[in-house]
């Protein structure tokens, strides 16, 4: 069924940015250098942790690229071996403050963007460009290599920059809503509102300009940010491609549960290929009151999708969004419905990346209080 918008209140650009006001991007280092505690033999994933699961192919990829980057690896039969044998470990990126898109695998010397306030500090990692990339799970060797061109030049040109001027996230969001993205699925305005306001003097603008996912690992940190700064419910939420869990504020522990694929178009080619289950820290943006709960400010994407949404998709933002903004598992159990999350969707097999773009609905089930899920430290 077409999902209605008529005669619907349009929640205001200004709620949707409130959760942001005071989200700081404030440079660009390496993982070593913000967490200096952490084992360099720990690769952060998305999502809750692996117990007992199998990796999906793209993560393996993605992990063996993040070893081709540290040069621990020379190719990706060596990195997926190196996987194999137990030397590195695989943890939650969220469990050490860090978000990190779909399958991306964030390493020790890997390059983060630094964001929060004096207070509370999150990162998440460079997004290289379009597909192959290593967010997507790519077995590419150009992937490693490309985020190597870029880390050298945003660690060095783009942090001294920020160091001076740091960027206020919220109003890179507010421009971008005001044009018609809802900054997940749609981030072509948000990354050109960025490089404006990084200015024209920097070399790296050109490049980033046509880069239109730079700026989600950026609105990631932000919403990672919010969670903590807000006083959210919620302090973790993610896909790992097998499970899609939360941690919720006062636990140690996720819940989780089965990870179905995202619901959504796929591009051209693509429709024969099994999509992985949800992927992802990116459920952050969504849980912050933008992507799949700021909808109505991106009337394209609508569109596309007016088809495959629930009827009600429209009312979900205004009942399950509490009032610093932030989506609440007690508001979601008490009206019985879970927020839309904006999620792409990634070849299993790892071959072919990026099948899609689509939405995931979590199970209310995952929110209960009481619930018996997969809880898992």
């Amino acid at each position: 069924m077409t999902p209605n918008t008529t005669c619907l209140p349009l929640r205001p650009i200004e709620a949707h940015v409130n959760p942001y006001q005071g989200a700081l991007w404030s440079g660009v280092r390496r993982l070593c250098d913000v967490l200096p505690a952490l084992d360099p033999h720990v690769l952060l994933h998305a999502g809750p942790p692996f117990v007992g699961q199998p990796v999906p192919a793209p993560v393996r990829h993605a992990a063996a690229q993040a070893l081709i980057f540290e040069g621990a690896a020379v190719d990706l039969a060596t990195g997926l071996a190196l996987l194999d044998s137990a030397v590195y470990q695989l943890e939650p990126a969220q469990d050490h403050g860090v978000v990190t898109p779909l399958a991306q695998v964030v390493s020790n010397r890997m390059p983060v963007m630094i964001v929060g306030d004096s207070t509370h500090v999150r990162y998440a990692p460079l997004a290289e460009g379009p597909p192959p990339a290593l967010r997507f799970g790519s077995a590419d060797s150009q992937c490693a290599e490309t985020m190597r061109t870029l880390a050298d030049m945003a660690l060095d040109e783009l942090n001294n920059f920020l160091a001076s001027q740091p960027l206020h996230v919220e109003s890179v969001i507010a421009a971008a809503l005001a044009q018609g993205d809802e900054c997940h699925s749609r981030t072509a305005a948000a990354n050109a509102a960025m490089v404006r306001a990084l200015t024209p003097s920097l070399g790296l603008t050109e490049q980033l300009a046509g880069n239109q996912g730079f700026v989600l690992p950026l609105i990631m940190a932000a919403s990672a940010w919010a969670l903590a700064a807000r006083g959210g419910e919620v302090a973790s939420v993610g896909g790992n491609g097998v499970s899609f869990g939360l941690r919720l504020a006062a636990s140690t522990q996720w819940r989780t549960c089965p990870a179905d694929p995202p619901t959504g178009h796929r591009f051209d080619g693509k429709a024969g290929l099994t999509a992985l289950g949800a992927i992802g820290d990116s459920a952050v943006v969504d849980f912050c009151g933008l992507g799949g709960q700021a909808l109505q400010h991106a009337p394209a994407l609508l569109q596309d999708w007016q088809a495959l949404l629930p009827v009600d998709w429209a009312q979900r933002s205004e009942l399950l969004l509490d009032s610093a903004g932030l989506v609440s598992p007690m508001l979601i159990t008490q009206h019985g419905i879970t927020p839309i999350i904006h999620l792409a969707l990634l070849d299993a097999s790892g071959q072919d990346g990026l099948l899609g773009r689509g939405f995931y609905l979590p199970p209310v089930h995952l929110f209960e209080p009481d619930t018996i899920v997969g809880a898992q430290s």
